[in-house]
């Protein structure tokens, strides 16, 4: 089954328990997907749905800092239980360990060298991590990788 159509099947489940709080977080995805599929003219793929769900949590994230640095803890665990549906979408994350030792082997396939070669290792760790690891984290790797 793929994360499209799971989505959608969580939605009408959510909608038969009367939870809506997970239903309006359900919708807001489904909205973004949706928003994506018509402004590029494409059917979404897990890949690409995994990649809104990184950006929506990313959002939550941010919002959930804001929050709290202004005294709103309401609004902050609104975000945050937004968040914790939407990393129900994600697959399992590669530990910190995992995404180093992808980020050296690719270092080392692609015999990069210094900071100048970044977005070239960038580009194929992107490729092979994506929806994976935390690219914040990948990013980080690789400028480590490349400063040795």
């Amino acid at each position: 089954m793929s994360l499209k159509h799971q989505i959608t099947e969580d939605m009408k489940t959510a909608m038969r328990a009367k939870d809506s709080a997970r239903l309006g977080t359900i919708r807001l995805l489904q909205a973004a997907m949706k928003q994506k599929e018509v402004d590029e003219r494409v059917e979404l793929d897990d890949i690409m749905v995994i990649a809104i769900v990184d950006k929506l949590i990313k959002q939550r994230k941010d919002s959930v800092a804001a929050y709290q640095s202004a005294g709103r803890q309401d609004l902050a665990d609104i975000e945050s239980a937004e968040m914790a549906v939407l990393q129900a979408y994600l697959p399992q994350r590669l530990s910190a360990e995992e995404v180093q030792q992808a980020v050296n082997a690719i270092v080392a396939e692609l015999g990069a060298s210094g900071p100048g070669d970044m977005g070239k290792v960038m580009g194929a760790v992107k490729a092979q991590l994506a929806g994976k690891a935390d690219m914040g984290e990948v990013s980080a790797a690789v400028k480590a990788a490349l400063s040795k």
